[in-house]
């Protein structure tokens, strides 16, 4: 099948070649008679799978040779779309909310381009095929109007409600969270209409928010029978039959250093200094490999969820925790097996000699980067004492990891350190607190070291040339640079470098606005003109981390990449990677690589849907309360605003009826044209929280000492959208309850919406 698709594939996109009908390229391409059955469904696949188009004529084409694009649609909020074409080398094609056409998020389309791109404008299209679509089921709020039913979809990029008969509702009540199916997909002015299979809960019920964003994002929770029963079949405890032929390490030191919540220890760190000042690192990977076996269930299923997710109140693994907290987690004080690289590495962070292999390991320590913190920077008596042996240890790690992060630096790679959230959440999944979250030396300490692992790894299998999972991250495309240095100019800052730009180039200038309050803004705006790393087949640099070589390869728990590229290493290391093994991996890596990077994609949504939706629901038990914030950018449409707790929103421009203000694009504020205010970057505000909705992930400011009247119409208890009733003496409510903080002489109404940040899915996941 493979073979006869390459073959049509080839021949349509022959310079020579113009649209043909089913017979005329049976004739061509010589299909015997015989085989016109089987050459008809080859064509049939190859149209589904937008490898070829056929025109209302008949006749088929190559799609990108017809002026189409064939790709994912992406939806956004504000009801337009982007097709991300197949091929990664075409720009993304807009497409207008008239142009649509019935398609929704996820599905996979053929859109027309009806405009090209000009030096200012991205090109545009129009849907004129749906070739799949990406959701059968869709989770949402219920409704009733009139005679009808009705479901509002959850996802925010699924726009339209979709339309429920009375008889088809489960007897849902308004306001439940629901799952509909859809029965009739939508049209150009049509919704799409569904029935109800399965009613969550009652939209406040505990552990309903959540539950309804993993199933909005297709995460799937329990594992089938057959994975679990594998699972429980795994023995607890490592045998002697287990370490045979594999590098004997338990007499050597070595910790896990992780978050004090983590429970899925994936890597185990050793050290020590040999003669002439020579480091000599161990980084120490679960072997995964040993217990997942290809085309197992537990693998089956670890490629269908591609990667572990995490929330604030669970986490939902790509393996059982049998495998996860188990035998593959390297706890202490227990024997593991491990793939293990050792580097020797010199003073200036160059490896000198490395060594890859299958080792059995026993961990003496599982430290959190608390502890390691206040032995090395706060000298904390009691944890020196407690860890006197590995003290020496933590303190040559600290050294080394300082010496690579200079090199790193040194060589250009960008590090854009984010400010973020850590989400504290009761037993009943309720958001008690929001806290920034501080990276400290511990937390470098096993960034760099995984960075480096990663980089060792990926360079040694590339000169091995044989197939691999490869994490690139490629050049940012030329205009949106030109654009993004348009904008620095504002602030006196420029990119240097023309078409091909370094990411030198970038850190340095992170570097200039690293203490200013142009350090939010000026890292988000060029994070948005960079590209996405994803998984590939296909070597190629990483941009952000500057890097000529990179590759997953410390996360196989959590990970699915890491699991593969073990698994292919380990028959390079026994020698059993022939050139059937060639021929087996070059074929399932490009489907394995996209597929790993469309769940990562889908995780990383998720995350951060659920932080928009806890941040907003921590702010709607501080109504009335006071906050300082800072002006964290500018837009023709209002101002963002931030918090201390790093819940950020909007001060809409419409809002602010103290004066009319308009936007200078030049200067990059706001400007009142009666009092002559001028809000700016990194200006100081003090607000009260008036309303918040987690549902709708929006959350009303006022500010501390504004004139303006307080809305009158804030929800109370009883609403259900769950918001609470504010402070009804308004004294109370301008009552300071942070001192030292100077209020802003400014009348302004504030509209902030949260929303927050990317959560932390891992320190070692952050590229």
């Amino acid at each position: 099948m493979e073979e006869r698709k390459d073959r049509i594939k080839r021949f349509i996109h022959e310079k020579s070649y113009h649209p043909l009908s089913f017979e005329e390229l049976a004739v061509v391409l010589d299909f015997p008679q015989a085989d016109r059955e089987v050459f008809a469904q080859v064509l049939d696949e190859m149209e589904r799978e937008g490898l070829i188009f056929k025109t209302r004529k008949g006749k088929y084409g190559a799609p990108e040779r017809m002026g189409l694009v064939t790709g994912k649609f992406q939806g956004s909020e504000r009801g337009f779309g982007f097709v991300l074409p197949d091929d990664v080398n075409h720009e993304d094609l807009f497409i207008q909310i008239d142009h649509l056409n019935g398609v929704m998020h996820g599905d996979r389309v053929v859109a027309r381009i009806t405009k090209y791109p000009e030096s200012n404008r991205r090109a545009e299209g129009e849907i004129i095929k749906i070739l799949s679509r990406a959701h059968d089921k869709i989770v949402g709020v219920f409704d009733i109007s009139g005679s009808l039913g009705f479901v509002i979809p959850d996802h925010r990029k699924i726009k339209g409600d979709i339309i429920v008969p009375m008889d088809k509702t489960m007897d849902a009540k308004p306001r439940q969270k629901v799952i509909v199916e859809i029965t009739r997909y939508p049209e150009s002015e049509r919704n799409a209409e569904g029935q109800i299979i399965e009613i969550l809960g009652d939209y406040q019920q505990a552990g309903v928010d959540i539950l309804s964003i993993i199933r909005t994002y297709n995460i799937p929770v329990e594992f089938p029978p057959e994975v679990i029963a594998e699972a429980k079949a795994m023995p607890q405890e490592i045998t002697t039959e287990d370490v045979q032929l594999r590098r004997d390490l338990r007499d050597i030191d070595m910790v896990t250093i992780d978050g004090e919540d983590a429970r899925d220890l994936d890597d185990a760190v050793s050290l020590e200094v040999l003669e002439g000042g020579i480091f000599r690192l161990g980084v120490h990977i679960a072997d995964v490999t040993h217990y997942v076996k290809e085309g197992s269930p537990l693998d089956n299923e670890a490629l269908k969820r591609g990667t572990s997710v995490y929330f604030p109140d669970r986490v939902v693994p790509m393996l059982p925790k049998e495998l996860s907290n188990g035998i593959c987690s390297l706890n202490p004080n227990v024997d593991r097996l491990a793939f293990s690289v050792i580097m020797d590495i010199d003073n200036l962070g160059r490896v000198v000699n490395h060594d890859i292999f299958e080792s059995v390991i026993h961990s003496n320590e599982r430290m959190t980067y608390t502890d390691v913190y206040k032995i090395l920077e706060e000298k904390d008596e009691a944890l020196i004492d407690r860890y006197r042996p590995l003290v020496p240890m933590f303190e040559n790690m600290k050294e080394l990891a300082l010496i690579l992060r200079k090199k790193r630096s040194i060589r250009g790679a960008i590090d854009f350190e984010f400010e973020e959230a850590k989400i504290i959440v009761d037993e009943n999944g309720k958001t008690v607190d929001i806290q920034r979250y501080e990276i400290t030396i511990a937390n470098r300490i096993i960034e760099e070291f995984m960075l480096l692992c990663n980089e060792t790894v990926s360079e040694h299998f590339y000169w091995a040339n044989i197939p691999f999972v490869y994490r690139v991250h490629e050049d940012p495309d030329p205009e949106k640079i030109e654009n993004l240095n348009a904008f620095l100019y504002n602030f006196g800052q420029r990119i240097k470098g023309s078409n091909q730009v370094h990411p030198r180039a970038l850190q340095d200038v992170l570097e200039k606005v690293k203490d200013t309050p142009l350090k939010r803004m000026v890292s988000t705006m060029m994070l948005r003109s960079l590209q996405k790393a994803r998984y590939s087949p296909e070597h190629e640099w990483h941009f952000g981390l500057a890097a000529n070589y990179y590759s997953h390869f410390t996360s196989p728990i959590r990970r699915y990449p890491d699991l593969i590229i073990h698994r292919i290493m380990k028959e390079y290391i026994h020698s059993e990677f022939d050139e059937k093994s060639n021929e087996h991996y070059a074929a399932i890596l490009p489907d394995i690589t996209k597929h790993s990077s469309e769940r990562e994609r889908n995780a990383e949504e998720a995350e951060r849907e659920c932080d928009d939706l806890k941040k907003a629901e921590y702010m709607q038990n501080h109504l009335g309360e006071m906050f300082n914030g800072v002006v964290s950018s500018i837009t023709s449409f209002g101002m963002f605003v931030e918090l201390e707790n790093t819940v950020e929103g909007l001060i809409r421009l419409s809002s602010m009826d103290d004066d009319y203000y308009w936007y200078d694009e030049k200067q990059v504020c706001l400007i009142g044209e009666r009092t002559g205010n001028i809000y700016r970057i990194g200006d100081q505000v003090e607000v009260l929280v008036t309303r918040s909705s987690p549902e709708n992930r929006q959350i009303d400011f006022i500010l501390a000492d504004s004139d303006s009247r307080f809305d009158t119409n804030i929800p109370t208890e009883s609403d259900t959208t769950g918001k609470k009733q504010h402070a009804s003496n308004e004294k109370e409510k301008r009552k300071p309850k942070a001192k030292g903080k100077k209020p802003v002489d400014k009348n302004i109404l504030v509209h902030v919406r949260a929303t927050g940040r990317k959560k932390r899915r891992s320190r070692k996941s952050r590229h």
